[in-house]
């Protein structure tokens, strides 16, 4: 009787076993596979008249003048002879779920070159370092001011350097320099690592998405939000364009 109830216990394991590999085979495959590795790509670009650039008034410190050849544009909307837009922040906005992911530990940095921010628009994670660094040969002073994040205010000598961090997601948060006032960028901050922000061609990739639907966003300084919402499979790439228009 014992060694019949011992082969039973096995042939039940067993049954137990093969349905297992018989589900996977059959297309259930095991929760850590069923992700896969999916991407949103695409453009931003801008359709109509676009805004020009006014030169910078910086009479007030001849230091910041003296380091640019030639006049300093405003970089409010920046695009290209065939409208990609430049400083579009693109991010997952719905989606993830409650996934979590752990903050990176190098820094992302903003350097005050000539009296200006560089680059214009960053963004980072939650809780990762921000470094400013000030590369000029006059004082500036960093004042970001965001609402749903700590505000801070903070001198900077030349060629001293500042690290802070903003612990809340926020799109985005304004930044300025109290002595110089033309002086202004923006930090997004993101608790997940699917955003980008597109540079002269007007591009972005949202690679190493887990499969699904997503919300996607679109941010610009000037022009606001615009939404689209894609489905992406495992192992798939959806290529979507993002257009912003004149009012």
């Amino acid at each position: 009787m014992k060694n019949l109830f011992t082969i039973g216990i096995a042939l039940a394991v067993g049954i137990v076993l093969w349905g297992r590999q018989y589900a996977n085979a059959a297309g259930s495959p095991a929760p850590d596979t069923a992700t896969g590795n999916a991407t949103v790509k695409g453009t931003v670009k801008f359709e109509g008249v676009v805004p020009a650039q006014k030169p910078i008034n910086m009479a007030a410190d001849p230091s910041c003048a003296k380091q640019h050849g030639t006049p300093v544009l405003t970089q409010e909307v920046m695009t290209d002879s065939k409208g990609h837009l430049q400083n579009v922040i693109v991010f997952v906005s719905e989606g993830l779920g409650d996934r979590k992911f752990d903050p990176p530990t190098e820094p992302v940095v903003i350097d005050q070159k000539g009296c200006m921010f560089m680059p214009h628009v960053v963004a980072l994670r939650a809780n990762q370092p921000l470094q400013m660094i000030n590369d000029d040969s006059t004082a500036h002073n960093i004042h970001p001011v965001p609402a749903n994040n700590r505000e801070w205010n903070k001198a900077e000598l030349p060629g001293t350097k500042t690290d802070e961090s903003f612990a809340r997601e926020e799109v985005a948060i304004p930044v300025k320099c109290n002595i110089h006032p033309w002086m202004r960028g923006y930090v997004a901050v993101f608790k997940h690592p699917y955003f980008a922000v597109t540079g002269k061609g007007g591009s972005f990739d949202l690679s190493n998405l887990p499969a699904g639907t997503y919300t996607i966003k679109a941010w610009h300084e000037k022009f606001g939000i615009s939404t689209q919402t894609v489905t992406v499979g495992a192992n798939e790439t959806k290529t979507i364009e993002f257009v912003f228009k004149s009012t």
